[in-house]
């Protein structure tokens, strides 16, 4: 029998369930916490959907104890979809916390020996698949989980309306989405092989004969797209060329995924999809965790080079940069007394317009032997101040 045991020497694999609404992934979700319960390798769960009523599972972090989903969608004046996004975007701002406690929980106690280590991190998702995939939250979630546990993309897809051709193109045109935008790795579940096989899938993903037979037999049988009676027959052939040159370009996306057929009912196929995880699991540390730690780098670099750009920026306008700034950021420093006169300071305008540096150097230049009654060291001082202030200009 196939255990969930991650690699040896790794840190726990987070596994992110994510699918369309009625794929049956809380279901699913139930299915793989049982299993691992089973085998005496209980899981950490976190539950991402603010929405959701009741999980039939247990849940060691739960974004509706942090965040009232009602009281968000009245507070802002949000749709169902708003609400769900707008609190996961207050969730992420946690992120550190679940961060910190997922270190805590996964690393070995040397106080507890005995006590067996989590190997799996389970992640339940929000039905609104586009409002997780493709928000900034969800990113952020996704980003922090990948650079600290080797995490694993689970898209759960409903067999059994997978059936005809175009819905099955649909679905992996958005795992294709999901896969290039997540860049993390990916397992195609078929969920629901109680109801139907899910053969004919892996048949259509691996033999493009076999994709194009069951096209040109729907448009024969006047049942394109799942529509009996050949409702959409007429127009069938532009959708029909589509298809087969979809399938030619899916071909490569094809071959870097995992396929496994399960059924969350009777746990038909759950060992194979443990297998599948600690598959995907070597696969991110050889191929993806390279690319994160370069992404992340980038990002540091990217992040240090604005920083100095700003600090560069404000020192400029503090003329204190060392470099020359424009008259209007030039401290005042022309009023050597508060007793000059009107006539004075538009004298002192005038030779600055004239004389530009010179002048002012000049002016100071005369200040300083005018000033009689202070002593050598207050000269000395003076004159260093406006030796720091000359390079200034």
């Amino acid at each position: 029998m196939a255990t969930s045991q991650a690699p040896s020497g790794s840190t726990p694999t987070a596994i992110v369930c994510v699918g369309m609404a009625g794929s049956g992934k809380t279901t699913f979700m139930q299915r793989i916490n049982a299993h691992l319960h089973a085998l005496k390798e209980p899981p950490y769960v976190i539950n991402l959907d603010p929405a959701v009523r009741n999980v039939p599972f247990d849940s060691n972090i739960d974004i509706r104890d942090s965040v009232n989903y009602k009281e968000v969608m009245k507070s802002y004046n949000l749709g169902p979809n708003g609400g769900i996004l707008t609190s996961l975007n207050l969730f992420a701002t946690k992120i550190d916390q679940i961060l910190t406690l997922l270190e805590k929980r996964t690393t070995p106690d040397p106080a507890k020996p005995d006590a067996k280590a989590i190997k799996n991190i389970l992640v339940d998702t929000p039905g609104q698949i586009e409002v997780f995939v493709w928000s900034a939250s969800g990113s952020i979630l996704l980003d922090s989980l990948a650079s600290t546990f080797p995490t694993v993309i689970a898209y759960i897809i409903d067999t059994p309306r997978t059936a005809s051709t175009s819905t099955f193109m649909s679905n992996m045109l958005y795992a294709c989405s999901i896969l290039y935008k997540t860049k993390l790795p990916m397992i195609l579940v078929f969920n629901k092989t109680d109801v139907k096989d899910a053969e004919f899938a892996k048949e259509w993903m691996t033999d493009f004969e076999a994709f194009q037979a069951a096209l040109k037999e729907e448009e024969e049988a006047g049942s394109f797209g799942g529509v009996e009676g050949g409702g959409m027959g007429g127009g069938s052939g532009y959708m029909g060329s589509l298809l087969n040159s979809m399938s030619l370009m899916l071909e490569e996306f094809y071959s870097h995924l995992s396929v496994v057929g399960v059924s969350s009912m009777t746990g038909q196929g759950i060992p194979e999809f443990f297998e599948a995880v600690a598959e995907k699991a070597k696969e991110f540390d050889r191929d993806y965790k390279p690319e994160l730690e370069r992404r992340k780098k980038q990002r540091e670099e990217e992040k240090l080079a604005n920083r100095d750009k700003e600090l560069g920026k404000l020192m400029k306008d503090m003329a204190v940069s060392g470099e020359p700034s424009s008259k209007k950021s030039m401290p005042d420093m022309d009023t050597l007394s508060d007793m000059e006169d009107e006539q004075d300071d538009e004298e002192d305008v005038d030779e600055e317009k004239e004389g530009g540096e010179d002048g002012l150097s000049s002016r100071y230049k005369q200040a300083l032997a005018e000033s009689g009654e202070s002593s050598k060291e207050e000269d000395y001082s003076f004159a260093r101040y406006l030796r720091t202030s000359q390079m200034n200009l």
